[in-house]
């Protein structure tokens, strides 16, 4: 595979997360510490999923082609509609942190968007590649624009207010929503 062709795969791959990352930086109202934090869980999902599909290959191929964007879909709408549910109907965690920003919170998120990088993984199967180069420019990415998504969806979150964590949410749904008609009508 051409090195250009695999940093526009990571490029690809990173989107997703980069749009799920500015409804994280919405709801977080993140220093960058906390979106270079953000960013290395995302990656390091993100770099992992297609070595997980790599190597379940030509066993599950048909299965996760079939399947991925309605994971992701469900993954992004439950974590959307709870972010939207508790800045409705509370006024943040006990601990006074964020809410939705927890560790599970963000792994969910990163899994939800990594599901299409699962696929690719698959389809790397069939292809001579070297699969931990592409893993590792994939994560790459990711770290990088989830990086920068988290900041500038801080900045839309000073925009909006209080109401930053209903916009973050709805972002997720829209993400979700992305993910399943690409894949249906493509």
């Amino acid at each position: 595979m051409h090195p250009v062709s695999i940093l526009l795969l990571g490029l690809a791959m990173s989107t997703d997360a980069f749009a799920a990352a500015l409804g994280k930086g919405a709801a977080m109202r993140p220093r960058w510490h906390d979106a270079l934090h953000t960013g290395a869980i995302f990656g390091v999902v993100e770099a992992v999923t297609p070595i997980v599909g790599w190597a379940m290959g030509s066993v599950a191929q048909r299965w996760i082609e079939e399947w991925d964007h309605w994971i992701a879909f469900g993954l992004l709408c439950g974590l959307g509609l709870h972010l939207v549910w508790k800045a409705l109907h509370g006024d943040g965690g006990q601990d006074g942190a964020p809410r939705g920003t927890g560790l599970w919170a963000v792994a969910v998120a990163g899994l939800a968007t990594s599901i299409d990088a699962m696929a690719a993984g698959v389809g790397l199967a069939f292809v001579e590649v070297n699969i931990l180069l592409v893993a590792a420019v994939i994560g790459l990415c990711t770290f990088s624009l989830v990086s920068i998504g988290v900041m500038a969806g801080r900045a839309l979150g000073e925009m909006i207010g209080r109401r930053a964590e209903v916009v973050g949410g709805l972002v997720l749904i829209a993400v979700g929503a992305t993910i399943l008609h690409q894949h249906l009508a493509g």
